[in-house]
Order: structure tokens, then sequence, then C-alpha cells
């Protein structure tokens, strides 16, 4: 149990019905909500905590614009009763949120964090966790995100925007693990 030892809270992020609007364009890791799937049942299981993070755009064109359909939780992912809940308005899941507080007062010092969009919220949350401290792990085959384009107007696939946010996150945010290696740990 080296990789992964209690008390760690998997942060699910923004894995909301919106997430599948087809307007986002192509994505990886076709299998990723399976595997998110496989760590909240085994959370869950154990009875270590969850923590779902939704966000709420402020931007009417986002397709997590309340008050329309893709602001709620797709029905696999939505929270059961003691189970936390944050909702963010910007990428990062810990910015005005309380969820630092949350965990500290939980004594909780590690997340998990899966969810959506790898290269957006995922590395936005998982730098933060790692910058105030916590032992921070990114699950990469339970992570997505969609095609790219660069300021030149060059379009990156989906898996090379992943793996190039994944790159960048290991270098001194977050261990990055897949999902074998975590539930091998827990």
């Amino acid at each position: 149990m080296t990789a992964i030892t209690p008390p760690a809270a998997l942060l699910i992020i923004d894995m909301q019905t919106g997430i599948n609007h087809p307007r986002l364009g192509p994505r990886n890791n076709p299998e990723a909500e399976l595997r998110m799937l496989e760590l909240l049942a085994a959370w869950r299981l154990a009875g270590h905590p969850v923590v779902h993070v939704r966000h709420i755009s402020r931007d009417p064109g986002s397709v997590f614009w309340p008050g329309q359909s893709g602001c709620e939780f797709q029905p696999a992912f939505a929270p059961r009763a003691g189970e936390a809940l944050f909702e963010k308005h910007v990428p990062d899941a810990f910015c005005h949120t309380g969820l630092e507080q949350w965990l500290h007062a939980r004594g909780i010092g590690r997340v998990v964090i899966v969810g959506v969009i790898t290269n957006n919220s995922v590395e936005a949350s998982a730098r933060s966790a790692g910058n105030l401290g916590f032992d921070t792990v990114v699950v990469a085959d339970a992570c997505f995100t969609f095609d790219q384009p660069d300021l030149q107007g060059r379009v990156w696939s989906a898996q090379d925007v992943h793996t190039l946010s994944l790159a960048n996150l290991a270098m001194d945010y977050a261990r990055i693990l897949d999902t074998a290696q975590v539930l091998d740990a827990s």
C-alpha cells in the first residue's frame, strides 16, 4: 500500500451531462467513465470519502450554464447521502469552494482525482491540491479531454492534449497512476 493509503478522498470532477454535448468534439479515453465507476465503487465499499465537484458556469454559452440540461450530474455519478458536494465557478475545485477546509477538518491529506476535462478542471484542481500540500494522484485512465486548437489554429488530438497535461502535472503537482495501480494500493 505505498501508492494510496487511507484516508484518501476521491474527487470526481464535473461528471455532468453537459460533458457529453457533441459540440465539445472528439475525445480520448472512451472507457474513462468505466474506470471512474470502478474507483467510485471501491471507495464506497471501503467507506472512504467521496467528493463530487460540479461546475456552475458564469458563461451563458457553456454546457454547464445553470438552469439548462447539462448542469445536472450524470445519473451514474450522482452523489449519495453522506458524500460531499462542492460547486465551482472556475476550473479549480479549490478556488472559493471550501474544499481545502473540508479536507483539513477531516484529516484528509490525500486526494485521488478523476473526471473532466484533463487539461482544464482536472489539471487546475490537481495543481492547487499539490500546491496546498495534499498528496495528489491523478488517475490517467479515469480522465478525458477533447481535441484542442492552439493559438495558431493547429488542432491537437485529445490524446496528445491529455498526455501533455498529465506530463505537466507529473513534474511538480501530482503522481500519475492508472486505475489498476490505485485499486491495488488501496
